[in-house]
């Protein structure tokens, strides 16, 4: 069992920059891929990104390649989104999940077995 907690969201400006995070319970979290989704209102959550359990393998979504930023601190049991020229269609909540098939990266919500609350992150024009 794996309980994650986000925190770190917030209301910026367009071009501004953002760093949640998402901190996990438990001793096995590197044993864990992890990935970000977003669900703004009205929409489908969607996929964000997602890294490996040694961050040595990443995706992106490609509607935030070369902006946005996923790592993980095995040692803190944390995984961090870097978000930086942000833009008001990236207005969303944003929610942490956990994959316990390590081997992949998913980015179909479905084959995550852990989530958190969110954090809402706002972006205005």
């Amino acid at each position: 069992q794996v309980q994650l907690v986000e925190s770190g969201g917030g209301l910026v400006q367009a071009g501004d920059s953002l760093r949640p995070s998402c901190a996990a319970s438990g001793r096995t979290f590197s044993s864990y891929s992890m990935g970000w989704f977003r669900q703004a209102p009205g929409k489908e959550r969607e996929f964000v990104t997602a890294i490996g359990r040694s961050s040595f393998s990443t995706t992106y979504a490609d509607s935030v390649k070369g902006r946005f930023t996923i790592s993980r601190d095995n040692a803190k049991n944390t995984v961090y989104l870097q978000m930086n020229s942000l833009k008001p269609e990236d207005t969303a909540v944003y929610y942490c999940a956990a994959d316990r098939f390590s081997f992949r990266l998913s980015s179909d919500g479905s084959e995550y077995d852990y989530w958190g609350q969110g954090t809402q992150v706002t972006v205005s024009s």
